[in-house]
């Protein structure tokens, strides 16, 4: 038992044992500098540097940039940037995409290729007519309630009726003679109205310029988009007067007739028209006379 308890006091003993660390010059043995310390002195000393080293750390790696440098931690920011330019992506693919359907249509309307569907204007009102027999339109009451509200604010709106009844109606770019009418068959899409050369060239409806260039074939060409999917074309001008991204309005001079182009027997307006991308009659909806 005496061997045990000597044991434990000797340890002790030895944790608290005084030791002196001194630093002197080695030249002159000039004591510089003295500590007093003990093992267990040493010990706590190395223990509290250990533990502030790995807090200080832990803090640096949870709350700086610098973790962006360690392998394999992922960055919250970089996670930000990489959904941000996933949705950009998502996006202009889908931009892409809707352009490059658009331009295919562009395409189709400059070199006519496309199927043989004949439109005119009996067959579209008996579509929409028939579209609208099809359909449920019993009112429920909220719609009863929505009805009668707007019935009273428009009930003595003059101007906005008369815009509403004249949305659809389509100007005359140039009138004369028509020497070739639109074929099918013959994959002649437009109609050709003979007419002076320098003949102002006006738009058919409100619209955006998206095409305005010369061509070997049509010479020059402009081509305007409309609203409801609506598309007309001229071409073989001697003159354009507007660019491309211009809005127009309807009866606005854009061009001037003229004899250019390869495709060319005489001073004419080319004009076509398509809607959704389809060849239209333009004799069904305007008079050239």
């Amino acid at each position: 038992m005496s061997n045990k308890k000597k044991k434990p006091k000797k340890f002790t003993k030895k944790l608290l044992n005084k030791y002196r660390l001194v630093i002197l010059n080695e030249d002159t043995f000039e004591e510089r500098l003295s500590f007093r310390l003990t093992r267990l002195n040493v010990f706590v000393l190395i223990s509290l540097s250990s533990i502030f080293l790995v807090v200080a750390t832990i803090i640096l790696i949870a709350f700086t940039s610098l973790r962006e440098y360690i392998p394999g931690y992922s960055s919250t920011e970089l996670k930000k940037q990489a959904t941000e330019l996933n949705y950009k992506t998502d996006s202009l693919m889908q931009v892409i995409a809707v352009n490059e359907q658009y331009y295919s249509s562009i395409k189709k309307v400059l070199y006519g290729e496309v199927s043989s569907v004949d439109f005119n204007r009996d067959s579209i009102i008996e579509a929409t007519k028939s579209e609208v027999d099809q359909q449920d339109l019993i009112p429920n009451k909220a719609d009863s309630l929505l009805r009668e509200k707007v019935k009273k604010e428009d009930k003595y709106n003059l101007f906005d009726s008369a815009k509403l009844n004249t949305s659809f109606v389509l100007f005359p770019p140039v009138t004369g003679t028509i020497s070739q009418d639109y074929n099918i068959k013959e994959k002649h899409f437009a109609v050709d109205i003979i007419t002076e050369k320098g003949t102002p060239v006006k738009a058919t409806a409100d619209g955006t310029v998206i095409f305005a260039e010369w061509t070997t074939e049509a010479g020059y060409v402009i081509i305007i988009e409309h609203s409801k999917g609506l598309i007309s074309v001229y071409k073989h001008n001697s003159l354009l007067t507007k660019t491309q991204g211009d809005l127009v309005k309807s009866g606005e001079v854009i061009a001037t007739t003229g004899n250019t182009g390869d495709l060319t027997t005489g001073p004419h307006l080319h004009f076509e028209l398509w809607s959704d991308g389809y060849p239209i009659n333009p004799t069904n909806f305007i008079d050239f006379n």
